[in-house]
């Protein structure tokens, strides 16, 4: 019988495919292997074309960051996360400082010269009822120390020496009235010397009759401040002796008292001083003969041009204080 040995074959055929696969095996990955390493590379080489190409695109942008149509471009927005720049911080507001501020003009009417920090009223004030006792006095053609000349009427009366305070109530008109109650209207024009006291009003005869018999020598009485109605127009008077050197001011037929007189000056307005015998002066005739600016106790001032340094001249204005 013909026998075929085909035993040894086997194990060798069995060694060999144990043999064969394990290499087939080790094949495979070595191609897979290298096909992971040509798609990593490929993949990192597109990674870093991309980074050069979006860190390109930012200098590119830095450089065109003033042109007003620069636009992102669209590799770096699928390549990078977009960047968010901070928002702006509020602007602030800066509230102008009180000198910087407009102003609005005043409403008060500016004045040449400084205001002055003296009262206008002297001892005699508006709306004060006084108390004393009148007398009487030959008052001749009405003249008296305030040097109006000759009155047109003797409805005149002195103020005593306290209360005439150095010829600031010259020109004043008072309402006298009588325990009686008789009353009358006087011009002050005159200065009653002491030992006349405060209070006192030294009355023409004339005035005195109107309240009391002249017998009767003391009367007691009140009296106060009146802004009358009549009044007539301002005049203005330069003294005797007066130029342009030195000149004595005086305002007559004022309706109320007279509380400050200037002179206008190439400085501006300058204040005279009053004398006891109702001058204002310029000893030193700076303002004599140019513009003057008169100024009663309720503070109205009345600016008067024209008037020509002429002395002893009684010269007519057209101008007059308001009532009160």
């Amino acid at each position: 019988m013909r026998t075929t040995n085909h035993g040894p074959e086997q194990p060798l055929r069995k060694h060999r495919l144990a043999i064969g696969s394990p290499l087939t095996l080790l094949a495979v990955s070595v191609v897979v292997c290298l096909a992971a390493v040509l798609l990593i590379g490929g993949s990192t080489d597109a990674w870093r074309a991309t980074d050069e190409s979006a860190t390109a695109a930012q200098a590119s942008g830095a450089a065109d960051s003033d042109s007003p149509t620069a636009t992102p471009d669209a590799t770096i927005a699928s390549s990078q996360p977009p960047v968010t720049s901070p928002s702006p911080s509020p602007r602030r507001t800066r509230k102008p400082s009180p000198a910087s501020r407009q102003r609005t003009p005043s409403s008060t009417p500016r004045t040449d010269s400084a205001e002055s920090t003296e009262p206008l009223t002297g001892r005699i004030k508006p709306g004060i009822r006084y108390r004393g006792v009148a007398t009487a006095y030959e008052a001749g053609d009405g003249n008296g120390a305030c040097l109006y000349g000759p009155s047109d009427d003797l409805m005149v009366a002195a103020m005593n020496h306290t209360d005439y305070e150095s010829a600031k109530a010259c020109g004043a008109y008072v309402l006298v009235r009588a325990a009686n109650g008789a009353s009358i209207t006087v011009r002050i024009v005159n200065e009653c010397p002491l030992p006349c006291e405060p209070g006192q009003l030294d009355l023409s005869q004339q005035a005195f009759a109107k309240l009391a018999d002249l017998s009767v020598g003391r009367l007691p009485i009140t009296w106060k401040l009146l802004s009358p109605a009549a009044a007539g127009t301002i005049s203005i008077r330069y003294k005797t002796g007066s130029s342009q050197y030195w000149c004595g001011v005086q305002v007559i037929g004022h309706r109320n008292p007279v509380a400050a007189l200037e002179v206008r000056t190439a400085n501006g307005w300058r204040k005279l001083q009053r004398t006891d015998y109702n001058y204002f002066l310029a000893e030193d005739g700076n303002g004599c003969g140019r513009a003057i600016r008169i100024t009663d106790i309720y503070g109205e001032r009345l600016t008067i041009d024209g008037i020509a340094l002429e002395p002893d001249v009684a010269q007519p204005t057209r101008v007059q204080f308001a009532r009160h």
